[in-house]
């Protein structure tokens, strides 16, 4: 008892010295350090316990503690000498010797009281803790010779305790497991050339343990995971997850964990799996997306986006255009978690577009399961995640120069231009960037050059379209905001404004200086594309009023004099646009005078057989008419965001122009023929007919600039539109005799009446009266435009109906005289439909 006693008074010295001896061996011999570990815990467990039994009545409790510490530590002791020259004869013997003690109190204790099972379930663990020293101190040639024999009984065993109620055991009997039969505790890497023999043969049984979802499935998912990180082989891991995938819940369950903890290993311990071995986890985890489970479809979401981009991301975009709407929403979701997880990283971006662009090319897109739907690509349904993702950048240099550069790689990839739309706000807070890439593409390629024909010529002449439409598809996307700073060299080159001070011929400037003069070249060049001079043209009007309309307005004039159809189009279409988004910042500008007496003189023309003259004033009458939209948003000019440089950018001629008068007044005015001596001096001048027949064309004309006035004018500008249109032409139409003219205002009616709508209200019986008396007209031109006029009435807001039943009594004779004896076929059957309506 004496040595006992000794022994228990050196406890804390026992544990210092454990906790040294387990600090040693934790590098070099895990399974041992573990063992060592649990002695350590259970040492300072026992001294807690009874170095509170100091007094006579729980001597008797002291001394089992005593007892206890002397039993264990004789093993304890022994296995965890450093140097002990019986160890190799005696291994074996102590290990079939903890074997069967596990084994005993197993089978005999398993039905016992709760008090004798615990007693059971401490010697297990004391067993447990041998193994752990025991196995922990063997060499890989002693562990072989050792599991040559009791391979089977070790593992059974150990098996036997992942049905533990103690996770203590189970952990223990696990860490064993894994570190005795799949040898991690004796390599210093995962390299495994060649499979243990071991590894193989106790798959089998462990597989049988994922059937359920309890404690000793948990650690069975362990194993198995473990074991996976160990295989070089993937159809390891095939055939474990080949008899889960088409299992019960539990069985898929379990399925879902052994790739989660596989991935998980993977990852901590710095290895890396077989691409295969990825791609099949890949596989696996999008079939789950299918499942019929919420809690595995969610799982396998959230850890695709774990694997490398390149292995998942082809299919997760596939199964964004899958049938199952299911599978589309968790896609989506996988999707935007994987572009959050690579936030920065343009090359994981590229490959999300070079996915969807080759779905783009395809005509079917295969659901989850494979079967072709025939389904229409509709790239927004990807790219409607980016401003989600887009919120977790904080860094967009390198993406965008990334995109840039993918895109000038490929000019022609639409999916690229959409793209780059979705992010949009954040190419405008790096405009310079931007700009400064689009000219340095623009500097590197061939300007189309003039050839005999006169037309387009270049070997790869679809690539060189693409390539020069490429930037201008980038400018497009740019909020107007960007092009407000005229002091910026790379939107406005000193050399770009001092052509829009001073120019007043051909225009003379270096396309690469400047963004502005890139769009002005392009618009102007009769050699450039088709395509890429109308979206230049179109860009132009984003240039600032005080840059670009001192340029189109000379450009313009210079185009007329020459009778330069094509740059009078570019002109026009960059005004046009010029108003639709400055608005009266481009209307009031002094230079708008310029432009309008040039508009005046066009629309003078002759254009018979002249198609290019005929588009020519139809880009004019489109003008005029967005002139008196811009004009209906106020009466005053609104001042110029940066007035001191506006100020200076004022040319010459611009500034001793003002506007002579509203454009509205002045269009209806001519219309009306009150404002005929303004026009009298062009006509001639252009016009081989005589001054009385192109009056009349110049008339029919400004009633085409109110018809396109109707189909442009804002919501807020109908009302306006109506008060300044309708008295004046109600007036017309009743001292007017000229068939054309009346004709003419019928039309006009007509297209304020559809357009316009409730804004008529107030002049909705005038207009009715204008109907009927067309209908009495001499002229089926005027008769049949008065019947589209009433039809349009009759086809109004309930209101203007309500407001015009008095008067359509009076046309039901009239109606009804004029679909049975009307001379024109036309006019008769849409009046038959008007009565019919009528009477319905």
């Amino acid at each position: 008892m004496g040595t006992k006693l000794l022994l228990w008074d050196h406890m804390d010295d026992l544990i210092i010295l454990v906790g040294r001896l387990k600090t040693w061996s934790r590098k070099s011999r895990s399974l041992h350090c573990r063992g060592l570990e649990r002695v350590l815990k259970w040492l300072q467990s026992t001294r807690t316990q009874y170095v509170c039994f100091q007094n006579e009545a729980d001597m008797q409790m002291l001394k089992t503690g005593i007892m206890l510490l002397s039993s264990c530590w004789k093993h304890y002791g022994m296995l965890s000498h450093l140097e002990d020259y019986n160890f190799p004869r005696q291994y074996k013997e102590l290990l079939e010797e903890y074997l069967s003690g596990i084994q005993f109190y197993a089978d005999n204790h398993a039905d016992e009281p709760a008090a004798d099972k615990d007693s059971g379930v401490e010697t297990i663990k004391f067993f447990l803790n041998c193994l752990s020293l025991l196995l922990g101190r063997l060499d890989k040639k002693q562990l072989g010779t050792a599991l040559a024999e009791h391979e089977s009984l070790l593992s059974k065993v150990l098996i036997s305790q992942f049905h533990s109620a103690d996770e203590e055991v189970i952990d223990s009997a696990v860490y064993i497991f894994k570190a005795a039969i799949f040898r991690t505790h004796v390599t210093s890497s995962r390299d495994h050339n060649a499979e243990p023999r071991e590894m193989n043969s106790v798959m089998p049984m462990l597989i049988h343990f994922l059937d359920e979802r309890d404690a000793a499935a948990k650690a069975v998912v362990k194993l198995v995971a473990e074991y996976c990180t160990l295989c070089s082989d993937n159809h390891r891991l095939q055939n474990v997850l080949k008899g889960l995938i088409a299992g019960n819940f539990s069985q898929r369950m379990n399925a879902v964990d052994v790739i989660s903890d596989l991935m998980h290993l993977s990852l901590e311990a710095g290895s890396s799996l077989s691409h295969q071995m990825w791609q099949d986890i890949a596989d696996y985890l999008l079939q789950c997306l299918g499942d019929e489970e919420l809690v595995i479809r969610t799982r396998a979401s959230a850890l695709l986006p774990i694997i490398d981009p390149s292995v998942i991301l082809p299919a997760v975009v596939r199964l964004i255009y899958a049938s199952n709407e299911r599978v589309q929403s968790l896609a989506s979701e996988t999707l935007l978690a994987v572009l959050k997880r690579h936030k920065e990283e343009s090359e994981v971006l590229c490959l999300l577009l070079d996915c969807l662009s080759n779905l783009c090319t395809t005509s079917d897109v295969p659901d989850a399961t494979g079967d072709a739907e025939g389904l229409k690509m509709d790239a927004d349904r990807v790219l409607k995640l980016l401003p989600e993702w887009s919120k977790m950048v904080e860094d967009w240099n390198m993406i965008i120069e990334a995109l840039l550069e993918k895109l000038f790689a490929e000019p022609s990839n639409a999916v690229m231009v959409r793209f780059l739309s979705y992010i949009s706000e954040h190419l405008a807070d790096l405009a310079d960037l931007v700009f400064h890439r689009l000219l340095l593409y623009a500097s590197g390629k061939n300007n189309i050059q003039e050839s005999e024909s006169g037309t387009c010529q270049n070997v790869n002449s679809l690539d060189s379209l693409f390539s020069h439409l490429c930037p201008l598809l980038v400018i497009r996307l740019l909020p107007l905001r960007v092009f407000d700073n005229l002091t910026s060299p790379l939107i406005y080159g000193e050399h770009f404004k001092e052509n829009a001070m001073y120019d007043t011929g051909p225009l003379t400037v270096d396309d690469t200086e400047c963004i502005g003069a890139l769009l002005i070249t392009r618009a102007f060049n009769k050699f450039e594309f088709e395509d890429v001079r109308k979206l230049a043209a179109e860009l132009c009007g984003r240039i600032h009023p005080h840059v670009l309309i001192p340029i189109v307005s000379s450009q313009l004039q210079f185009a007329a004099k020459s009778e330069d159809t094509m740059k009078i189009r570019a002109c026009l279409f960059s005004i046009c646009t010029s108003l639709l988004v400055r608005g009266k910042d481009s209307y009031y500008h002094p230079g708008m005078s310029a432009i309008r007496k040039t508009i005046n003189t066009i629309l003078s023309w002759p254009s018979v057989d002249r198609n290019d003259v005929l588009k020519a004033q139809h880009g004019c009458i489109d003008c005029l008419a967005w002139m008196m939209c811009a004009e209906l948003e106020g009466s005053e000019p609104v001042k110029s965001s940066i007035s001191t440089e506006a100020c200076t950018l004022q040319t010459d001629h611009c500034s001793e122009l003002a506007l002579e008068s509203s454009v509205s007044t002045f269009v209806i005015g001519v219309l009306t023929g009150e404002d005929s001596d303004s026009i009298s001096s062009g006509l001639g001048k252009w016009s081989k007919e005589s001054p009385t027949t192109m009056h009349l064309s110049f008339r029919l004309c400004m009633a085409n600039v109110l018809i396109s006035a109707c189909q442009k004018v804002s919501e807020s500008g109908k009302k306006p539109l109506a008060r300044k249109i309708l008295p004046p032409v109600i007036r017309l139409f009743g001292v007017i005799v000229e068939s054309d003219i009346r004709a003419g205002c019928n039309q006009v009616l007509f297209s304020v009446v559809y357009h316009l709508k409730s804004a008529v209200l107030p002049y909705s019986c005038d207009i009715l009266k204008v109907a009927l008396g067309s209908l009495r007209d001499g002229s089926e031109k005027v008769r049949l435009g008065g019947a589209k006029l009433l039809a349009s009435l009759m086809a109004s807001d309930e209101a203007i109906v309500h407001s015009i039943s008095g008067g359509l009594l009076e046309a039901r004779p009239v109606l009804h005289s004029i679909s049975a004896s009307d001379c024109s076929v036309e006019v008769r059957q849409l009046c038959q439909k008007l009565l019919a309506c009528m009477t319905s």
